[in-house]
């Protein structure tokens, strides 16, 4: 069996690795012309169920040089006022081993390190425009230079803007959330960890403010692995509405655009804006998909961003398509053994779109402009409601526990047979 990948995503490079580990032929085209090319965001964070992914589908010493580029791990979710005013703080329970824990790793440094053994498998600069169905069964990509490749599966992993999913299911839908985030970063040096809310170096930092105005913080340490300079990356969002227009603004007048949004939130953080390097700046306006239901299936399927887009707001997308990795490998493995490819891939579908999509909804309703929070009167009442019960839920040590496995059981889940076998 010869399974074609488009796209050298986090979740391609990890199916790529296992399909080859299983000694299924493999080959990835990635439009990027160098590894490094077009990459944006700046930390990814590997829940459990992303982690144990890749220990499955990775070569032990590919899974090793991973765990080697990751930053210290968040040991604590640290929820504040854009003042802030401490709402909820709550330990991330950690495991020792890599493979169940969460992890926190720059996203350029972990593309370069799932690259490691692939170099017969990746091709990059390679623009995918079209696929076609043969007579014999087989499916041949097409690409813009234009070459050909043709296999027995097709898999789409080229993200939001996926060509394969607007072929193979044209009537799929990706929709605008009404949130714009601006994202940048700045060195961590000892001056500008002064300026860090309370606790945020060592945590996942959420500061809620007015008018549903929302932060990300991440303190990233690499604990001089040679990986890069640490750093501070912030994230803040709104609703559209609150943005003026955003089309054709420097970087530069990005930064100034967020300082002028954020007159009184804490001085500290202003100055955290104010210090990001100008380079590193960009917007977004935050996408998600819509749920599907169940097509029939073929030797044609997706994985990660390009069939289940969503938002950041609860932090899995990343781990979503991990989990549609390993899963797609474990049944493409089965195929390669002797299943019904079309069998194996509609066990991987059925799976996939249930806990795809349940995804997709629990992340967009963290990031919705069109929440009650954003609105102009009853936005305050939302506001005061949310702090009043995280206040509470921090007063109770029950109560945060609860929260808090909860989360955890969202991060770490036990999909298959295969896993209760091995993990007992």
């Amino acid at each position: 069996m010869r399974v074609l990948i488009i796209g050298a995503g986090t979740g391609g490079l990890c199916l790529a690795h296992g399909l080859k580990k299983a000694g299924v032929e493999v080959a990835l085209f990635e439009r990027d012309r160098t590894p490094r090319s077009m990459l944006i965001g700046f930390r990814v964070g590997i829940s459990p169920d992303g982690s144990k992914a890749l220990q499955s589908c990775l070569p032990p010493d590919v899974f090793a040089e991973f765990v080697r580029t990751t930053a210290r791990p968040a040991v604590r979710i640290n929820m504040r006022t854009e003042k802030y005013g401490e709402l909820l703080v709550g330990e991330i329970p950690q495991a020792k081993d890599p493979a169940h824990r969460e992890n926190s790793v720059s996203r350029i440094a972990m593309r370069t390190a799932l690259l490691n053994g692939l170099d017969d498998v990746v091709r990059f600069d390679k623009t995918f425009t079209h696929f076609s169905r043969n007579d014999d069964g087989s499916v041949t990509a097409f690409f813009d230079d234009g070459t050909s490749e043709t296999g027995d599966v097709l898999v789409g992993a080229d993200g939001a803007q996926s060509k394969v999913r607007r072929q193979y299911l044209p009537h799929a839908k990706i929709v605008d959330t009404g949130i714009t985030s601006i994202a940048a970063k700045l060195p961590l040096t000892p001056e500008n960890a002064k300026l860090l809310p309370p606790q945020a170096d060592g945590g996942v930092t959420l500061l809620y403010g007015p008018k549903g105005a929302f932060v990300i913080i991440h303190v990233m340490r690499f604990d001089g692995k040679g990986v890069e300079d640490d750093y501070i990356m912030w994230g803040y969002a709104a609703s559209h509405d609150k943005f003026p227009d955003l089309k054709g603004l420097s970087q530069e007048q990005l930064r100034q655009v967020v300082l002028d949004m954020t007159p009184k939130f804490h001085p500290n953080l202003r100055k955290l804006f104010a210090l990001a390097d100008p380079k590193t700046l960009f917007p977004i306006k935050v996408r998600t998909s819509e749920p599907l239901e169940p097509w029939e299936p073929s030797n044609v399927t997706m994985i990660g961003d390009s069939i289940h887009l969503m938002t950041p707001g609860r932090g899995i997308g990343a781990n979503t398509a991990l989990r549609d990795a390993e899963l797609l490998c474990r049944k493409l493995t089965e195929a390669h053994h002797g299943k019904d490819v079309v069998q194996a891939i509609s066990e991987y579908e059925r799976e996939m779109i249930e806990y795809g999509f349940e995804a997709v909804l629990a992340s967009r309703e963290q990031m919705d402009g069109n929440g009650a929070i954003h609105k102009p009167v009853i936005g305050r009442i939302v506001l005061a409601f949310m702090r009043t019960f995280l206040r509470v839920t921090n007063a109770v040590p029950a109560l945060k526990r609860k929260m808090m496995a909860q989360d955890a059981a969202r991060r770490d889940h036990v999909s298959s047979a295969h896993e209760v076998v091995h993990t007992g």
